[in-house]
């Protein structure tokens, strides 16, 4: 771990930092040449898994939507439910990034599609830029709990938990993260001067419907899919391919000369995630082989015998790791060592799923390594440093939910309950 931090605080990458450590704790009990090949052959072991297929597929899935037109129209949709409401924008920029990152599977896309068409809409309406901005960065991960997740998909690989009643208990915790940034903008839009005016959209009612129906119906069919036992949510990602493929050309937002830089940013950033993968695979190793995660829990066991203040210590503990490190590794590295401890505790594997991702939505719109949070500053042009007052008060309410999420397991185990899921 000491290895781990001196790499990322001097700028080496996270995939060759987790790497370098790993390689480097398996030097204590191993010569080079033996420790080398154990590294790679765990590396290698780490990818051979079908189930990781979904990762590329949702990430070229993503791209597709990004680029075919389908956040205009969720947002047209969401100014259709939200418009009404004071401070109208504001909330259609909650409900666009949840409806978008739900199925784009990216905070940082959804950040840069929905808050790059808000922000023309919201200077001609004099919104303040730097609340707005603190409003894009705050819900635009609300989606990553939502299914279609690429982030509980790797969870489920790592724990060995059902990814299908991952993707079921998502909904109700992501659908509060939303509630509880629009309950921030209804308590803190005046003070921030958030112009009270309801804009309603001109357009018909059901042309708004039925053009957003096409990308809401992917949910649907994959969640259907799944649930239904049609396919698998590996086959599902494919799928997920073909309908937002089918769609941007049927919008004609998609042209097939675009097609090579949309797979060639999706190869690069399936590679950045499957390295993180293979090495982290590794790191898993390298711990269990030197019984850490056994230690820790150990420890932490015996700090306290109160589950609640061990539960409360895992929820400090992955907040502040989510301000400086990426999800992807953080859920890699953190799952071995923090599952064996919840599930000692009595906590539902889901529903722990459930609460270590929320926290690490939480921290990719913080600093210093805030994916997020320089997504959507970039987008808006606001300098990070007037942002991050604005965002405060909407950290708070969002870890207010994530306590509640935390106290009431029932809350991510209801709907997975209904679908048969024994805990």
């Amino acid at each position: 771990m000491g290895v781990l931090a001196v790499l990322l605080i001097i700028g080496v990458p996270i995939a060759f930092s987790i790497g370098i450590a790993a390689m480097l704790t398996v030097f204590i009990d191993f010569p080079i040449d033996k420790a080398t090949v154990l590294i790679s052959q765990k590396m290698a072991n780490g990818l051979d898994s079908f189930g990781l297929l979904a990762l590329p597929f949702f990430i070229v899935a993503g791209n597709l939507m990004n680029r075919g037109g389908l956040a205009t129209r969720l947002i047209n949709f969401a100014m259709l439910l939200g418009g009404r409401l004071p401070g109208s924008l504001a909330h259609v920029n909650v409900m666009a990034n949840m409806l978008f990152g739900s199925l784009s599977g990216s905070a940082a896309a959804s950040a840069a599609a929905v808050g790059g068409i808000m922000r023309p809409l919201q200077e001609k309406h004099n919104y303040p830029k730097d609340f707005s901005t603190a409003v894009n960065v705050a819900s635009c991960p609300s989606g990553l709990l939502i299914p279609p997740s690429n982030i509980l998909i790797l969870f489920g690989l790592v724990s060995s938990t059902s990814v299908q009643y991952l993707f079921i208990a998502g909904y109700i915790p992501g659908i509060m993260m939303g509630l509880s940034i629009m309950l921030g903008i209804f308590l803190f839009g005046r003070h921030y001067n958030i112009p009270r005016e309801r804009i309603v959209s001109h357009a018909k009612v059901s042309k708004v419907i039925l053009d957003a129906l096409p990308s809401l119906s992917l949910v649907l069919i994959i969640m259907g899919g799944i649930l239904g036992g049609v396919f698998t949510a590996t086959e599902a990602s494919a799928i997920a391919v073909v309908y937002a493929l089918f769609l941007g050309l049927v919008y004609r937002e998609l042209k097939f000369k675009d097609m090579y830089p949309i797979l060639i940013e999706s190869v690069i950033t399936t590679s950045i995630v499957l390295l993180m993968v293979a090495t982290s695979s590794a790191m898993s190793w390298s711990m269990a082989n030197a019984d850490i995660p056994t230690f820790i829990s150990n420890f932490v066991l015996e700090a306290s015998t109160n589950p609640l203040t061990i539960i409360l210590l895992m929820n400090v503990i992955l907040l502040v790791v989510g301000t400086f490190m990426d999800m992807t590794p953080a859920v890699l590295i953190f799952t071995p060592i923090f599952l064996p401890i919840a599930t000692q505790l009595g906590i539902d594997p889901v529903h722990f799923g459930i609460i270590l991702v929320f926290n690490l939505c939480i921290g990719i719109c913080t600093p210093p390594v805030g994916t997020a949070l320089f997504v959507g500053c970039s987008v808006s042009g606001i300098k990070l440093g007037s942002v991050i007052p604005k965002m405060l008060p909407l950290f708070l309410l969002m870890i207010a939910t994530l306590a509640l999420v935390t106290l009431f397991p029932s809350l991510s185990l209801w709907l997975p309950g209904l679908a048969g899921y024994k805990y």
